[in-house]
């Protein structure tokens, strides 16, 4: 079965669309088998609540499914590494938020600055975004130091009702790409 993707040069981030998420739902082994890919014991932190919404969302607007979730897999090794994806489509001023988790055996390889760069890149080949950003807790550590990698800089600290203190971090549309 053949999935919509963005592709860097290591990874497939496969588009959680309907069958997908319904297959994290149902649990590793079926999603394994959906993808074809090895599941590792671990590979999400964030847990159900976060597929269960971006299920909801994808069958509320499924046009909008690439805003949502995507599943890293490292194609050569045929294995899921964790997840990542956008907060929802482009506010009213075009900004889109990314986020993004892996697994701790596959840490400190470069994976989560190439898979944060590959949702940079795909939002910004969509001419209304302006802006893309993200959060990381108020505290030097390995998102930031990959958000920077990205080429984003800091530019807020604000208080998160579940998270506390948090840092927002920004990259504006290169001017190399607006219309």
């Amino acid at each position: 079965m053949q999935f919509s993707s963005i592709e860097t040069p290591r990874l497939s981030l496969v588009l959680g669309t309907e069958p997908v998420l319904e297959a994290v739902l149902r649990g590793d082994r079926s999603l394994g088998k959906l993808l074809g890919v090895e599941v590792p014991f671990g590979w999400t932190e964030f847990g159900d609540p976060i597929f269960r919404f971006s299920l909801d969302m994808v069958r509320e607007n499924a046009l909008e499914a690439l805003w949502w979730t995507y599943l890293p897999v490292l194609r050569e090794e045929k294995v899921l590494i964790g997840s990542c994806g956008y907060k929802g489509p482009p506010d009213k001023e075009g900004v889109v938020e990314i986020g993004y988790e892996i697994a701790k055996p596959f840490r400190l390889q470069g994976l989560a600055t190439e898979l944060a760069m590959g949702l940079i890149h795909k939002a910004f080949s969509y001419p209304q975004v302006t802006a893309v950003k993200a959060h990381t807790l108020a505290e030097i550590n390995a998102s930031g130091s990959v958000l920077k990698k990205c080429g984003m800089e800091k530019v807020a600290e604000l208080f998160d009702p579940e998270d506390g203190d948090i840092w927002q971090w920004v990259l504006n549309r290169p001017a190399a790409m607006k219309s």
